[in-house]
């Protein structure tokens, strides 16, 4: 038999979950969803259980992110299936409650972390990563859209920087991870083991409880190093605050050099679609709640589940046959019109509204 994609255990007080398809670089499929979704909530309600403690199996990804492989095949084989309704729909509940967890949500992050697994890992209470961790939101290189609470967290980073790591798919290593705080902390991995001991050994009652969380990680944390983005940020605030796509290309041209280059060589590779309703939906969400970003995420999800939007393009390109060479429809991004991008964002039959 094989083993199940998803592991559960109570150990000293700590619910523990391990994402267990390391071949797959953990990849989050629906039955994973279902599955947390089954076991967290009651686990928020079971006073024997202090905090949740979330890891990746094997030594390469935490989670690179959702299984859209499955999506894909579903939409040529079975047009009538319901998979890339409930896929979204349900990976958005676990992100949601994960974001208004009663208590302290632990991801221990010791590698990959991207797409699907930042849902996991980024709206918890604390995330503490390891030299191996590695960030992107790289949506846009599929034609989809930096989805499970994107537009929520990366509208709360610093400047432009968002918009940066949504559109460009940029990678970061545990410095900037830190730097950005997209990740609380640096725990080599070598230690990982010992802090989650450590977590299992404390006192974490009360209502203080995320603050004696903070107080055992940081007898773990380390010096990350020096990041990189510092020095970036003027650039990516000059060229990435901007109305539209076509006024970043603008700007990044008018800059010139080798970083803007780099930049525009990246974009041109995207599927302009998924780069305009990318730069609307962080518009949208920018000063909305966790609530409404989802739902706005949900409604963009299910325009983009038309078997010819340019995600299924790009799965086909990059995922199923791997020839890298998308036939992205617009072309360009002058070829998109207000149209196209509105109708990512209208409500569908079954909006996803949370209490």
């Amino acid at each position: 038999m094989s083993e199940p994609e998803i592991l559960f255990d109570v150990k000293d007080g700590l619910g523990l979950i391990t994402l267990n398809r390391p071949k797959a670089l953990n990849a989050l499929t629906h039955g994973m969803i279902l599955e947390l979704e089954k076991v967290i909530p009651g686990w928020e309600k079971d006073p024997a259980i202090k905090a949740v403690v979330l890891r990746g199996a094997g030594d390469r990804a935490f989670c690179a992110g959702g299984d859209v492989t499955n999506l894909y095949r579903e939409s040529r084989d079975n047009p009538s299936g319901t998979l890339r309704r409930d896929f979204f729909r349900d990976e958005y509940i676990v992100n949601r409650r994960i974001y208004r967890y009663a208590k302290p949500w632990i991801s221990l992050i010791d590698g990959i972390d991207m797409g699907g697994g930042v849902g996991l890992s980024v709206h918890g209470s604390h995330s503490v990563a390891s030299e191996k961790f590695l960030f992107a939101m790289p949506e846009t290189t599929i034609g989809l859209f930096p989805d499970v609470g994107g537009g929520y967290f990366l509208t709360r980073l610093q400047g432009a920087l968002g918009a940066f790591l949504a559109l460009t798919s940029h990678r970061l290593k545990i410095a900037d991870g830190v730097w950005a705080g997209i990740v609380d902390s640096h725990v080599p991995s070598a230690r990982m083991d010992d802090l989650q001991a450590a977590l299992g050994a404390a006192d974490l009652s009360g209502v203080d409880a995320n603050r004696k969380v903070d107080r055992v990680i940081a007898d773990f944390a380390a010096d990350p190093g020096l990041p990189t983005l510092p020095a970036m940020m003027p650039d990516i605030d000059r060229c990435f605050s901007a109305e539209s796509v076509a006024e970043i290309v603008a700007k990044l041209k008018k800059q010139g050099g080798e970083w803007a280059d780099r930049q525009l060589a990246a974009l041109m590779k995207l599927s302009p679609l998924a780069m305009s309703i990318t730069l609307e939906q962080l518009k949208r969400c920018a000063n909305r709640s966790f609530e409404d970003s989802m739902t706005i995420e949900y409604r963009m999800s299910q325009a983009a589940m038309r078997p010819d939007h340019d995600f299924f393009e790009g799965v086909r390109a990059l995922l199923i046959d791997k020839d890298q060479k998308p036939k992205w429809n617009p072309a360009t991004v002058e070829g998109v019109t207000r149209a196209m991008v509105d109708a990512h964002f209208k409500p569908v039959s079954n909006d996803l509204f949370f209490e």
